[in-house]
């Protein structure tokens, strides 16, 4: 079904999560032609270490999402403040409408319902409110997901990983986190390849799909 999808369409509470999500299956989706489109909602000024200045993380995922193919044109970035978006719950659903209603993605991907970040969790929420009428899959972030169901693997060649490696990389502010570890994703993704017999893998909760 990834090839058949023409329009994918990513939701990123903050810049980076996309690419730690589903960077892979970015990276196979723009090779295969599908218009990919990215939406970050913050730029976590207020995370930033000491040093960087503000606008730096906006930087960053254009240099990111430029990695992974993404033209710079179908990249959005929002400036919500970190950690505040339930306080924001109703300027983020009429964002994600207007999406709906602008451009009709075929998939959108998203965080877990059970990511327990608040963030994170409200941008999945009002996703499935404003996507009732495409596939929905949500993106696995292990250290927030307590609880995520392995329903959805995209399979991955080797190239796919080393690209969303070299697109995490672009994030210099934010290689100080554990995380951030080039041999940890991928381990993750061989991990989730091995489960399935393929190399490499991306596995994602499914909320909804429309063949």
């Amino acid at each position: 079904m990834i090839e058949q999808w023409r329009k994918a369409l990513v939701l990123a509470p903050h810049t980076d999560d996309g690419e730690f999500g589903c960077g892979g299956t970015m990276a196979r989706l723009v090779e295969g032609g599908c218009d990919v489109r990215y939406v970050a909602f913050s730029i976590a000024t207020r995370s930033l270490p000491e040093g960087f200045p503000p606008d730096t993380l906006a930087r960053e995922v254009r240099e990111a999402t430029g990695e992974l193919g993404i033209p710079e044109a179908q990249l959005t970035v929002h400036d919500f403040d970190v950690r505040t978006f339930p306080e924001h719950r109703q300027d983020i659903l009429e964002l994600l409408v207007g999406l709906w209603e602008d451009w009709q993605p075929d998939v959108v991907f998203q965080p877990s319902l059970h990511d327990i970040h608040q963030d994170h969790r409200t941008v999945a929420e009002e996703g499935l409110r404003a996507f009732k009428r495409t596939t929905i899959l949500g993106y696995e972030i292990p250290w927030n997901n307590f609880d995520f169901a392995y329903q959805w693997y995209v399979s991955l060649e080797q190239r796919h990983i080393e690209t969303k490696v070299a697109a995490l990389e672009k994030y210099a502010s934010q290689q100080h986190r554990r995380y951030a570890n080039a041999e940890y994703v991928r381990n993750l993704a061989r991990t989730h390849g091995i489960n399935v017999n393929r190399e490499y893998a991306e596995v994602f909760q499914v909320y909804r799909v429309i063949s």
